[in-house]
């Protein structure tokens, strides 16, 4: 095995030891700050649709490649003071793209709280994760919440900077990171991003595409391994993950819901507006706390075994070349 898919896997199990120390800085955090930035500067001036599409077209062109070439150059600075440390800072950076630990323990923070049927502090748990109102949610619709993130976010969170640090390192790792979080940041529908902000959605998109795809056979894989119903991951994702708003996330989300025989989807309030999420998956179980468990396994067995497919890609590569 080369040095570089060595770095890769490292990479991924340093995630899983330690995920991101509050005490590190964070990669994310800076993106964050220089997204902010340029929301100031970009959201001045004209407010007409042709307006505002050219402008948020800069947020990906500026912040992307700049972000890329500043990784590039922060690696190849540190390989040149000693390979070493090249390889440990390379480590690092991919780590920081990669949040496996953090959406376990995010998931598992919900489950905890729900299993002591403490639910203020559930819902508490949830609003940190998700985006919709959580004050008056039951047990299971907190439950649904945190199955609903934990499963989208495995592309997202895990499957995504893992392809592209496989086919460029980390600074191929952190520039899809930085679309990732545009995306999260302007990539909304509402009055101020709708136009400003497309761009960075349609990007995030495209980034997405693939590895989405690529994710849902260790889906159904992991799901026979785990004894859920692995037919079920791959029908049902195959039948009603177009149903979700986004041409990626529904992926992970419609297979997980096959996975567990539960269905996902449903009436979820925003900022007290009330919207309906198409449903995918059939009811064959009433969702229960459990299921985030299982959820937070198909986490882990999923991402296990995308992760030694691609470094059996490389070292197949590497003895044809």
């Amino acid at each position: 095995m080369s040095a570089n898919l060595l770095v890769l896997a490292l990479a991924y199990v340093t995630d899983l030891l330690v995920g991101d120390p509050r005490r590190l800085p964070h990669p994310v955090v800076g993106m964050g700050k220089l997204i902010s930035m340029l929301d100031r500067l970009l959201s001045r001036g004209s407010k007409k649709k042709w307006s505002q599409r050219l402008k948020g077209m800069l947020f990906p062109l500026l912040l992307v490649p700049f972000v890329y070439v500043l990784a590039w150059l922060t690696v190849e600075g540190a390989h040149r003071i000693s390979p070493w440390l090249g390889w440990a800072v390379e480590i690092w950076l991919i780590s920081t793209t990669i949040a496996v630990k953090g959406l376990a323990d995010a998931g598992r923070g919900v489950y905890e709280a729900l299993l002591k049927k403490d639910l203020p502090l559930a819902r508490q748990r949830l609003s940190w994760i998700v985006g919709r109102d959580t004050a008056h949610l039951d047990e299971g619709e907190i439950s649904r919440g945190g199955i609903e993130t934990v499963a989208e976010n495995i592309v997202d969170a895990v499957t995504a900077p893992l392809l592209f640090a496989f086919l460029g390192g980390a600074p191929l790792a952190l520039a899809y990171r930085a679309v990732n979080t545009l995306d999260s940041m302007v990539g909304y529908k509402n009055d101020k991003y709708l136009h400003l902000g497309w761009a960075s959605a349609r990007l995030d998109d495209l980034a997405n595409y693939l590895p989405a795809r690529l994710t849902l056979p260790f889906l159904v894989f992991s799901s026979a391994i785990l004894r859920y119903n692995g037919r079920n991951t791959w029908f049902i994702a195959r039948r009603d993950a177009r149903l979700h708003p986004s041409p990626n996330s529904g992926i992970a989300e419609a297979a997980v819901a096959g996975a567990l025989g539960i269905r996902l989807g449903g009436y979820n309030t925003y900022h007290g507006v009330t919207s309906l999420r198409a449903y995918m998956g059939d009811p064959l179980e009433e969702i229960a706390p459990e299921h985030i468990g299982g959820t937070i396994r198909l986490l882990y067995a999923s991402t296990a075994l995308y992760l030694v497919f691609w470094l059996l890609v490389g070292c197949t590569i590497e003895t044809l070349i």
